[in-house]
């Protein structure tokens, strides 16, 4: 049974408190009511650290961070009421920012250099929040058993040529119940049901198992294709486990939908929390995220893509080459989590 967005955490890890090293230098910061902002963030990479220090040294506002699971850092804020410290929340995932959205953690900013830098498919109508990086949801292939000629789009992988041949995650898992709310953005409802049910009868093995899993069960052979996100390849290609190399190099990456509404992505991305104490502070830490020499750092420490144009990808995942992206609204993704959860229940879609 699918779980609705945001409900499906299973971690059990607290929360953090950290604070930037960078000394704030006040003569420079912005008028605010302090020379911090206080960020909550589920993201856990070393290299972000890196920003945290750029943005003191160039604004002078102290970054003190808090690091969680999003489903955790949620409750933090809601439990902590008017008086939360929380003036940014970070997430992966435009379904999980749907979720602040929906409990009113959010509150809307209107920025010019936000407007400018990011496509207006990656950020929220209303400026509620906002992409930093993209993430595609790809097809991988089993080298030896698949030629990339077969392959066209996600539709394609629910007709009869690939039973008994996918791999895919739970229902309940983020990234799958953003893709289908996609797909019922762009095909219906009723056309996206009929895909769910379709791809959930030809699958290899009932879902178990994180995207690394089913990338190696492709290359184990245990199924031919499977649908998972860009960046897990990219880390098992990185890794300095052979095994893991082996993996990567058995396995092929294909861009759906190249043809027609372009490769399904997401984000991950940040808005300014309602209460937020130092609200100036937050806007000027997520328009410092959207700049160039940020955007190229803050994309690398997870090996997503950077939202604003130019900017240099990692060269791992600049190997996978250039693809057209599906430009429906990510912010569709959450507001059609109801209806998805419908389709893929009825679908039988563990």
């Amino acid at each position: 049974m699918a779980i609705a967005i945001g409900c499906a955490s299973q971690s059990t890890d607290t929360a953090t408190d950290t604070t930037t090293d960078a000394a704030p230098d006040t003569a420079s910061a912005p008028a605010s009511d302090s020379g911090v902002v206080n960020l909550y963030s589920s993201r856990h990479y070393d290299t972000d650290n890196t920003l945290y220090t750029g943005f003191t040294e160039e604004t002078g506002i102290q970054v003190n961070l808090i690091e969680g699971e999003a489903d955790e850092l949620l409750e933090r804020i809601k439990s902590e009421g008017a008086n939360s410290p929380a003036d940014v929340f970070i997430t992966v995932d435009a379904g999980r920012l749907w979720l602040a959205e929906q409990d009113g953690l959010l509150q809307p900013v209107n920025s010019d250099v936000l407007t400018a830098a990011i496509p207006e498919n990656l950020r929220h109508p209303d400026g509620l929040w906002f992409g930093l990086t993209t993430r595609a949801r790809v097809i991988i292939y089993n080298k030896d058993t698949v030629n990339p000629s077969e392959l066209s789009t996600y539709e394609d992988l629910a007709e009869p040529q690939w039973q008994g041949r996918v791999c895919i995650r739970s229902s309940g898992n983020v990234y799958n119940l953003s893709l289908v709310g996609s797909m019922v953005e762009t095909m219906g409802e009723e056309a996206t049901q009929d895909w769910v049910e379709g791809l959930v009868g030809n699958l290899a093995r009932d879902p178990e198992g994180g995207d690394t899993d089913q990338i190696k069960a492709v290359a184990s052979g245990q199924c031919d294709v499977a649908i998972a996100n860009h960046y897990y390849w990219a880390r098992l290609a990185k890794s300095e486990d052979a095994a893991d190399q082996a993996v990567a190099e058995q396995v092929g990456i294909f861009f759906p939908n190249q043809d027609d509404r372009g490769t399904h992505v997401n984000i991950s991305g940040a808005g300014v929390v309602a209460t937020a104490p130092n609200r100036d502070n937050a806007i000027a830490f997520i328009e410092y995220l959207a700049g160039p020499e940020a955007q190229e750092i803050f994309a690398a420490g997870n090996n997503e893509y950077p939202v604003l144009e130019g900017v240099n990808v990692d060269p791992i995942v600049a190997e996978l080459g250039n693809f057209k992206i599906d430009v429906v609204n990510v912010a569709s993704y959450g507001r059609n989590n109801p209806k998805v959860v419908e389709i893929v229940d009825r679908a039988g879609w563990k």
